[in-house]
């Protein structure tokens, strides 16, 4: 697939780096299926076979060192930062997750789960058990996608915001709804007709479960989609929390059931106590944002305070007795998180100042005009908040202080920038444009 948001053509180098990775690739046992544009210029996206959990995790950490290894040779820098461009779309991964047995039924589908089991009321017992995990620990999904870009990222319509909801899509829903009102038969997920508006083609059918592009956890058919990933990340934490969340709840279910309870009124139970997590609308819609947040849906809009949640009484109690991390090792997760959270700022708040300073500020009194005095002001504002950093000694405080740092005072430093560079000719500005890094076919 090569025609999304557009076709790769020849007058750039991108096609051709992308033909490289992919063949890079493939030399290693990574398939790359598709290559296509994306939304902003100079943006690309590959997709992978699907596989097993932990080599895919593997295999992505390595496409990621073969898109910047290979895109040099072809003179490009790939950016794998999930905002590296403001008002620009940024960057993502749809971490696509399944389940399936040992001998390899798939959870997901219907189908062949009721006919493995001999059982049609299987499918809506799983689909009941993963609904209440997700609503108990829609605070660590949070917390497995809370990075420094994606603070820039999430909610700006261009990716689900961080209120943690899932798209069941209108059939299933409503397939779960009569479910826990009462007997149904077995789950048969319907076709819908789409009709591409050309008389010479025939509509097409299509699966009535197609994903919701506003929701972070969207059921796709055999699937869900976590769509809110940093492009960035290593998704071994995702993975861990969508698996580990699952397990408890299906050890739940499988503990009540062996102790003489009814599987269907387990999962009626589960259905109607959990069932707000579950939302087809538009989560991009403010209204629908405040809405899912009076219900209860976890709203943590802060990637610092996502990650303190790992600390939690209740998470730490669920790696522990899922056998996943004890709790020295799930307290040092969270030190790391904020640690690198607060190291990512530094960098970037350093690197601005030798911006302001190296070009920014030279520029200026070149052109002769320009926000000069509040310019040499950012410096020292800037070096006074990473000054407060290094001077506080709690990770968790650090990390809290880089976040103001980069989402406010380095968002306002910006602002004297960009009005820096509107003012100061072309030819004494010596830092790239937009248009430069951006546009390949004109620069």
């Amino acid at each position: 697939c090569d025609h999304y948001m557009a076709p790769l053509t020849s007058h750039t180098p991108a096609l051709d780096c992308m033909k490289e990775i992919q063949h890079e690739c493939f030399k290693v046992g990574i398939p790359l299926k598709t290559r296509h544009r994306e939304v902003a210029p100079g943006q690309f996206e590959f997709a992978p076979l699907y596989g097993i959990n932990t080599v895919q995790i593997d295999q992505n950490l390595v496409v990621m060192q073969i898109i910047e290894e290979v895109a040099s040779r072809h003179g490009l820098a790939a950016l794998l930062q999930e905002k590296p461009f403001a008002g620009v779309n940024g960057s993502g991964k749809h971490n696509n997750w399944s389940l399936s047995t040992m001998s390899d039924v798939p959870l997901f589908l219907a189908g062949p789960i009721n006919k493995a089991t001999g059982n049609d009321m299987a499918f809506p017992i799983i689909m009941a058990a993963v609904v209440a995990a997700l609503d108990d620990h829609g605070d660590l999904m949070r917390m497995s996608i809370a990075t420094p870009g994606n603070d820039f990222r999430l909610g700006a319509m261009e990716a689900p915001p961080a209120i943690i909801s899932t798209y069941l899509g209108e059939d299933l829903t409503s397939y779960l709804e009569q479910f826990m009102e009462g007997e149904v038969e077995g789950y048969c997920p319907k076709k819908i007709d789409l009709d591409l508006g050309v008389k010479n083609i025939c509509p097409i059918k299509a699966p009535a479960e197609d994903r919701n592009r506003t929701s972070p956890f969207p059921y796709g058919g055999a699937r869900f989609e976590f769509r809110a990933v940093g492009s960035a990340q290593n998704v071994s934490m995702v993975n861990t929390v969508l698996n580990t969340a699952c397990a408890e709840k299906f050890q739940e279910f499988a503990d009540r059931i062996d102790a003489g309870e009814n599987a269907e009124d387990v999962a009626r139970e589960a259905l109607k106590k959990h069932f707000k997590i579950v939302f087809n609308g538009n989560s991009y819609d403010e209204d629908n944002q405040a809405m899912l947040t009076e219900k209860g849906l976890s709203n943590i809009p802060s990637g610092v305070e996502a990650n303190h949640v790992l600390s939690d009484a209740k998470n730490i109690n669920l790696f522990q007795k899922m056998g996943v991390m004890s709790v020295e090792e799930t307290e040092s997760r969270e030190s790391v998180l904020h640690d690198h959270y607060t190291g990512t700022v530094e960098v970037e708040a350093g690197t601005f100042i030798d911006m302001i300073n190296q070009h920014i500020i030279p520029s200026v009194k070149a052109a002769g005009n320009g926000p000069l005095a509040e310019l040499e002001e950012t410096i020292e504002t800037l070096k006074s908040a990473l000054s407060e950093i290094h001077g506080t000694e709690d990770l968790y405080e650090k990390a809290k202080l880089a976040r103001v740092l980069r989402l406010e005072t380095m968002v306002d430093i910006r602002t004297i920038c960009d009005l820096a560079e509107e003012t100061v000719p072309a030819d004494l500005w010596t830092l790239a444009t937009y248009k430069e890094l951006l546009f390949l076919d004109s620069h």
